[in-house]
C-alpha cells in the first residue's frame, strides 16, 4: 500500500461549535468542505493518518515526530474542554520513519518533546474526521515542521510514502496549515497586500496540482503574508512524489482575516506513474539558477561580505581589505549590519550602530565574520552551507532622536530603543513581516531587554542604504 489520498486543511479553533459559539457560521464553506474531507477519509478506511502541524513541537534544525503510544488533547485553551480527541500512535511507522530520516541525513526524530498533548493543528482535523470514523479505527503519526529548506520538507514527505509502502499501510496524509493571516485590517495581524497574493498563489497550486510552485514560493512573500501552512504543504507534496493525482480545491475563504483553504489530492496511478511530478530535480535546477543570478547581481559591498566569510570558513584566513575597493568603502567610517539568509530564512545577522573600525570596508569584513560565526541564535556557518547563503549589507546613517512616534516609518527608518542604564535594542527598517511602527518598536525593545513603559526610555531613528 501507499499514500491513498492527501488533504490540505486549515485549523481554526473557531470552527468547533464549543469554541465558536455561533461564530463558526461565518466559515460555513470551510465547514462544508471539512465534512466532505471527513467523508472521504472514512471511505478510504486508512490504517494510518499522518498529520503535519505547525503548532506541535518545532525546531529550526530538527523535525520532531511525536513519540509514545498515543496522546489526547482538547480545546480548553480556547474555552472548550468538552471537545477533543484521543489517538493511538503508529509506533512501528514512527520507528521506521525516524530510521529512514537518519539514513537520508535528515535531522528528524522523537527527541525534544515538550508537551505531549495534541495541538489544535491536529485537533481541528480530527474533530471532523472522528464524526465519520472513530479514532480507534486508525492510528496516527504526528509531526511538526522545521526551519528546513523546501526540498528537505519535500524529502520528508517522500520518506512518509516510502515507509507506507514498506509496511503495507493505507496512509492518508493531512497537511494542516492556514494560509495568510493578513487578509483584513481587523484580522489577527492586520492587513498586508501580499496576504491575498499568497492565498491566490497557493489556491492556484491546489487547483492545478502544481506542487513545484509550492517549493519555489518566494519566502519573503510567505513571511509578509504571515502564513503557517506552506511547509506542511511541501511535506504533503513529497508524499505524492512522482504520482499522478487529481487535484481539487474544495473551498477557500477568509472572513476573519485568515485564509482557510481545503484541497484534496487523489492518486490516479501507482507511485512513479508520472515522472513529471517528481519535483526534486526541477527544484534543484531552479534553486541553482536563482543563486547564480544572486551572485551575478552582487554589488561591491555584498561581495566583500561574502568573500570575507568564505575566506575564513574555507581557508581559515581573515581577509585583508582589498586594495582596489572604491573610496566610499575605504575612505569613510559607518556602522553596518551584515545579514545572511539560507533558503529565505535568517541564518545570521550582526552589526554595529556606530563605526568601530578604521573604514566601512573593515566594518563589513568584521561583521560578516561575526554574522556567520558568532550570532548566538545560530550555530557557526559550515563550509557546505556557504554556496547556499545570500547576503545583505545595511550601511547605517547617523541616529537621530525621536520626539513623537508619528516621526517613525517602519519601511523607511530603523529604530533604536535605549534605557537609561545602557540597555538598548535595534531593528533595521523594511523587514519582511514587520509592517507597523508598534511592531518594530516592540521587537527592538525586546531585543534589548527594554520595556517601552520604563521611565526614561529613549527612541532614535536612522536610515540605511541596503545593498543586496
Amino acid at each position: 500500500m501507499s499514500v491513498v489520498a492527501a488533504f490540505a486543511v486549515p485549523h481554526p479553533p473557531v470552527i468547533v461549535p464549543g469554541v465558536g459559539r455561533g461564530r463558526e457560521a461565518g466559515i460555513a464553506a470551510t465547514t462544508a468542505a471539512y465534512e466532505e474531507v471527513a467523508r472521504r477519509v472514512a471511505e478510504l478506511a486508512p490504517d494510518t493518518l499522518v498529520i503535519s502541524s505547525p503548532h506541535t513541537v518545532s525546531y529550526l534544525d530538527y523535525l520532531h515526530v511525536s513519540p509514545g503510544r498515543g496522546a489526547r488533547g482538547d480545546f480548553s485553551d480556547f474555552g472548550d474542554r468538552a471537545d477533543g480527541s484521543s489517538v493511538t500512535y503508529d509506533e512501528e511507522f514512527v520507528r521506521e520513519l525516524c530510521a529512514e530520516a537518519k539514513d537520508a541525513g535528515i535531522p528528524a526524530g522523537t527527541q525534544g518533546q515538550r508537551d505531549p498533548s495534541l495541538d489544535w493543528g491536529v485537533l481541528v482535523p480530527l474533530h471532523f474526521i472522528q464524526q465519520c470514523l472513530d479514532t480507534s479505527e486508525f492510528k496516527v503519526v504526528r509531526m511538526g515542521l522545521a526551519g528546513f529548506s523546501p526540498i528537505e520538507h519535500y524529502r520528508v514527505g517522500r520518506l512518509v510514502r516510502r515507509v507506507s509502502e514498506r509496511l503495507g499501510r493505507r496512509v492518508v496524509y493531512v497537511a494542516s496549515g492556514d494560509l495568510s493571516h493578513k487578509l483584513a485590517p481587523d484580522g489577527p495581524y492586520s492587513y498586508h497586500p501580499d496576504g491575498p497574493i499568497f492565498d491566490e498563489a497557493v489556491c492556484n497550486a491546489f487547483v492545478s496540482g502544481d506542487f513545484l510552485s509550492l517549493l519555489t514560493m518566494d519566502p519573503g512573500l510567505a513571511e509578509r503574508a504571515a502564513e503557517c501552512g506552506l511547509r506542511s504543504f511541501q511535506i504533503m507534496a513529497g508524499a505524492l512524489d512522482g504520482t499522478s493525482v487529481t487535484a481539487e480545491l474544495l473551498s477557500h475563504e477568509g472572513p476573519f482575516g485568515v485564509g482557510y483553504g481545503i484541497a484534496a489530492f487523489t492518486p490516479t496511478g501507482p507511485v512513479g506513474s508520472d515522472p513529471s511530478r517528481a519535483y526534486e530535480g526541477a527544484y534543484l535546477a531552479w534553486h541553482a539558477d536563482r543563486l547564480a543570478q544572486v551572485r551575478a547581481d552582487e554589488d561591491t559591498y555584498v561581495r566583500l561580505a561574502r568573500t570575507s566569510l568564505e575566506s575564513y570558513v574555507w581557508d581559515g584566513v581573515r581577509l585583508d581589505v582589498p586594495r582596489d575597493l572604491p573610496a566610499e568603502l575605504t575612505g569613510r567610517r559607518a556602522g553596518a549590519f551584515v545579514s545572511l539568509k539560507k533558503d529565505g530564512r535568517l541564518r545570521g545577522c550582526i552589526g554595529t550602530i556606530s563605526p568601530t573600525r578604521a573604514s566601512l570596508a573593515e566594518e563589513i569584513v568584521a561583521n560578516a565574520l561575526s554574522a556567520g560565526l558568532h550570532d548566538p541564535r545560530f550555530p557557526p556557518v559550515r563550509a557546505e552551507e556557504l554556496p547556499e547563503l545570500v547576503y545583505d549589507v545595511d550601511v547605517l546613517g547617523e541616529p537621530e532622536p525621536v520626539n513623537d512616534r508619528s516621526e517613525l516609518d517602519s519601511a523607511r527608518y530603523g529604530v533604536i530603543v535605549s534605557a537609561p542604564d545602557g540597555r538598548r535594542g535595534l531593528l533595521l527598517p523594511n523587514l519582511d513581516g514587520v509592517d507597523t511602527v508598534a511592531e518594530q518598536l516592540r521587537i527592538a525593545a525586546r531585543k534589548g531587554g527594554v520595556s517601552l513603559a520604563e521611565e526614561g526610555v529613549r527612541i532614535e531613528r536612522f536610515e540605511v542604504v541596503r545593498h543586496l
